[in-house]
């Protein structure tokens, strides 16, 4: 593993991440006003974003949970989506909210929006990123709630992994791209 601990360099700190996790809670709160919501929770990446947010809700929820992949081991990602597992409850005439850890080529987020779209009648689905990254956008997709803008670095911790490693760090950091090759 090149990558070391001491390599990370912090972009958002724990607390940073924790108050803006409330601001959107704050608003999704106000938009749910109490109906019930199915939060999905796209592993392995948004698990620490997901679980924390869900927290922050005011409402009935359930909590789904499906695997996708687009990066595997690599660092950057391989442009197909891999449906690992996608299976749901039935979602017809639900509120689904989409929880994501980063939107990089918008590649996954549109799958999972089609396969939504395509297989439910929902009430609403609105789609929630941590994560940010428009510079290699490759769709029109934009989170309905989204927590930090980023650009081109490399980003490890809070879900984010480097070959499946720090995902338990509290904080977003980044490694310089030499130590990745």
């Amino acid at each position: 593993m090149k990558v070391q601990l001491s390599d990370i360099k912090v972009l958002f700190s724990e607390e940073q991440i924790q108050k803006r996790i409330k601001e959107i809670a704050s608003e999704m709160n106000e938009f749910y006003n109490g109906e019930e919501v199915y939060a999905v929770c796209v592993l392995k990446g948004a698990v620490m974003f997901a679980a924390d947010l869900v927290k922050c809700l005011n409402m009935p929820l359930r909590f789904e949970f499906i695997r996708l992949s687009s990066y595997g081991s690599a660092t950057t990602t391989s442009g197909k989506v891999n449906a690992v597992d996608i299976s749901l409850p039935d979602l017809n005439g639900k509120n689904v909210l989409i929880i994501e850890d980063i939107v990089d080529t918008g590649l996954t987020a549109k799958f999972l929006l089609d396969f939504i779209h395509c297989n439910f009648k929902t009430k609403s689905v609105k789609f929630a990123s941590l994560l940010d990254k428009k510079i290699f956008r490759q769709t029109e997709i934009e989170p309905d709630y989204m927590g930090f803008h980023v650009d081109d670095k490399f980003l490890i911790g809070y879900g984010l992994d480097y070959d499946g490693y720090y995902r338990n760090l509290r904080y977003i950091g980044y490694a310089d791209k030499s130590l990745l090759e």
